[in-house]
């Protein structure tokens, strides 16, 4: 039998961290990230200057009337009626937020803490449905309340999420109950 010898390999020392080269390569990461965040934030204004044209959001009237139904939750944005991705960022529609909601016979009320209030007339809102999504905020089936309404010349269709989703359905029949249709217009008449 052979005996087995293993010969030891030069010694070498342990490789030397090149502080220099990682220190580059975090500051060129770094200047990436800020520079794809400062493009973001550069197309989120030029989608806001695109949207220039549309009318001041109406403002709650002094006498809203007796509270149909009131909802506290989340507004998660408005796009283009039937577009859920194009998002209107225009007159802080585009903004996140908690929202506390209250229909009356006046119309929509949409509060909303730290971004712009708005406020949608009885006669501006054209559908309610459970939806799904809204730009950039996708849900389960029917966890998102979405109401259609006129605004100048332009349908926008606004997401909310209830803190306590069992509403939404509640919320859907009587927003659609007090939409007039061109068919149920004429036979009131």
């Amino acid at each position: 039998m052979t005996p087995l010898i293993l010969l030891a390999d030069d010694k070498k020392s342990a490789a030397v961290t090149d502080w220099s080269a990682r220190i580059g390569w975090l500051v060129g990461l770094a200047l990436f990230v800020a520079l794809v965040y400062w493009l973001m934030r550069e197309g989120w204004k030029w989608r806001g200057t695109l949207q220039g044209d549309l009318p001041e959001l109406p403002t709650a009237p002094d006498d809203l009337g007796a509270a149909r139904l009131t909802m506290s939750g989340r507004y998660h944005g408005s796009t283009t009626a039937g577009q859920w991705l194009d998002r209107i960022v225009a007159r802080g529609l585009g903004s996140r937020s908690r929202v506390e909601l209250t229909l009356t016979d006046a119309g929509l009320d949409v509060v909303r803490p730290g971004a712009t209030d708005f406020f949608i007339p009885a006669d501006a809102l054209r559908e309610a449905l459970l939806g799904k999504g809204i730009a950039g905020k996708v849900l389960t089936e029917g966890g998102l309340l979405v109401v259609t309404w006129a605004h100048g010349d332009k349908l926008i269709d606004s997401g909310f999420r209830s803190d306590h989703a069992a509403e939404h359905t509640e919320w859907v029949d009587t927003l659609n109950s007090m939409i007039k249709t061109p068919s149920t217009e004429g036979a009131e008449r």
